[in-house]
């Protein structure tokens, strides 16, 4: 169960990174989005999970690279906007959330679209 402390800086960590990568993208000449889906905080506030939606997909791989090479930058940026609020800045990990490629999918499955015979 989480704490409010954990909900609060989880909060603060996805609306300062939805900002961030929502100016990136904007600045980029490519045009890919770049979502915070999802930030779960652990208990000691140490560790930050940041969950991470990339369309199109083909530019997945290439997006999470660039991020993990800059995962430094981005501690910095968080630890410059949260400096006040918190003693510690958590260490970022940052995953790749597919659950939505996932629901669509089951879609396909249920519409008869995919591998699965309709019965």
């Amino acid at each position: 169960m989480e704490s409010n402390r954990q909900r609060k800086v989880a909060q603060i960590i996805q609306e300062d990174f939805a900002e961030l990568f929502r100016k990136q993208a904007s600045e980029s000449r490519q045009s890919i989005l770049v979502t915070v889906s999802d930030v779960k905080v652990t208990a000691d506030l140490g560790i930050a999970k940041i969950y991470l939606s990339i369309f199109p997909q083909e530019h997945r791989k290439a997006v999470m690279k660039e991020i993990e090479e800059n995962k430094a930058q981005y501690r910095n940026f968080i630890g410059q906007k949260m400096a006040k609020q918190v003693r510690v800045i958590p260490n970022l990990n940052f995953y790749l959330d597919t659950s939505l490629d996932d629901v669509e999918k089951l879609e396909r499955e249920l519409r008869g679209e995919g591998d699965n015979p309709i019965l």
